[in-house]
């Protein structure tokens, strides 16, 4: 069990909710929801019963298809599970809760009736084919669940005292000095080769070996292509999320669907992208075409861009059809010499770290009237009811030319300009030059 910052989340939920709410963990399959629960029930109630959908037998399943005596619901639960149940001291964790939605509708009740807490888990529970037949409950409380972010990952590494002095140093907007910026880009960029799902940091922290780390990436990525087959028979999902990497590649303003898909339109798989987003394996930034402070409100669903939510399964994912002595991202990554053809490795990464802090994922390309050039800022964010441009580079490059574009077309609309890169932190003019490492400490 590693520390995990949504365990603060779901104590304030046990404190503010009191039971008047159940509480439902969303994230990828492997991301280390069902874990996080059963260690919170552990520490924080006198008892609990976990039921994994995933491995419950029919008799479980089927004392929820009808729930108009609870009394017999609950005794049937203890002596299958061999669990003394306290009230308001006991929780029952709904693992994989999407496998069972009769379970699901059934919270309305279960809340109601206020004896017990509940947790449930799920991978994939928006997904309009899992929940057409049942009343979604009201009285859930949501936390998305994301992958180990970079702080979570130092943890893990024993490390508790560097995160302290990055989030210091980025406050007070002080460089780190040549040798230890150097250490902590190393120490970075292990962390974007072995990412931040569970089983993988945890076999880094057994093995020492990244060939073993990435068969573990390999198994996460499986299962996750066996998910989408599920759902979707067409295929579209999967070819859609292989060519991820290709398609950021390309440097184009936009997921190319067509290119993936013949004969399809952006327009023409829309369901399957929130899907796919719902499914939380992916990340999706949409352009805005009117860059203000609703940037929702402009956002143009016809022009997209695809990052997977986790950095470690996406270099993984990159080489996935070839052997792990083929990947050379490893090798470069490792060694400093990535270079600016890999660069989309740095602008997924950016795109994790900015949806793990709760920033929905937008973009924005225009046309500079004066010299006819093609400008795309990779990110926006807001701060104050003000626009935050922020630029990625993959190397220590410093030029700025897109943001100094947008700072000239919308001057009015920005609170802070950012250029992240691999350099140390410094100030050019008005932009932070933000070296990656610090981005996941940006108030």
């Amino acid at each position: 069990m590693f520390k995990r910052k949504i365990y603060e989340k779901m104590l304030e939920w046990k404190r503010e909710s009191a039971g008047k709410t159940a509480l439902l963990i969303e994230g990828a399959r492997r991301v280390g929801k069902s874990t996080v629960a059963e260690e919170f029930a552990k520490n924080e109630y006198k008892s609990y019963i976990l039921i994994d959908f995933a491995a419950a037998s029919k008799e479980v399943k089927e004392l929820f298809d009808d729930i108009s005596n609870l009394n017999y619901i609950f005794l049937r639960l203890q002596l299958i599970f061999h669990v003394d149940l306290h009230e308001r001291d006991s929780v029952i964790i709904f693992d994989e809760i999407q496998l069972c939605p009769k379970a699901r509708q059934a919270i309305k009740h279960l809340v109601k009736d206020h004896r017990y807490d509940y947790i449930e888990t799920g991978s994939l529970i928006s997904i309009k084919k899992n929940v057409k037949d049942i009343l979604i409950p009201s009285e859930e409380r949501k936390l998305s669940m994301f992958p180990l972010d970079y702080e979570e990952f130092l943890w893990a590494m024993g490390n508790t005292t560097t995160p302290k002095l990055l989030a210091e140093m980025l406050h007070n907007r002080i460089p780190l000095g040549a040798a230890v910026h150097r250490q902590q880009m190393r120490d970075f960029r292990l962390y974007m080769l072995v990412g931040g799902m569970p089983q993988a940091v945890n076999e880094y922290l057994a093995t020492n070996n990244l060939r073993k780390v990435d068969v573990v990436k390999r198994d996460i990525l499986q299962l996750y292509e066996d998910d989408f087959r599920k759902i979707d028979a067409t295929g579209k999902m999967s070819l859609l999320f292989d060519a991820i990497p290709a398609q950021l590649n390309s440097n184009a303003s936009r997921y190319q669907v067509s290119s993936v898909l013949e004969g399809n339109r952006a327009s023409q798989v829309l369901d399957v992208i929130a899907e796919m987003a719902d499914s939380k394996t992916v990340q999706v930034a949409y352009h805005v075409n009117d860059p203000n402070v609703g940037l929702a409100n402009t956002k143009d669903l016809d022009r997209f861009k695809l990052f997977l939510a986790d950095t470690g399964l996406f270099v993984t994912l990159i080489f996935k059809d070839r052997s792990f002595t083929e990947n050379i991202i490893y090798e470069k990554l490792l060694s400093d010499k990535l270079g600016v053809n890999l660069g989309y490795v740095y602008e997924n990464m950016t795109a994790q770290i900015l949806a793990a802090n709760g920033h929905s994922l937008y973009y924005h390309t225009f046309l500079n009237p004066k010299t006819k050039h093609n400008y795309e800022i990779d990110f926006l964010s807001l701060k104050q009811n003000k626009l935050c441009p922020i630029e990625v580079k993959s190397s220590g490059h410093s030029t700025h030319k897109s943001l100094d574009a947008f700072a000239e077309k919308y001057s009015e609309r920005i609170a802070e300009k950012y250029l992240v890169y691999t350099k140390d932190l410094r100030k050019d003019g008005d932009i932070l030059m933000l070296p990656i490492y610090l981005l996941p400490f940006l108030q």
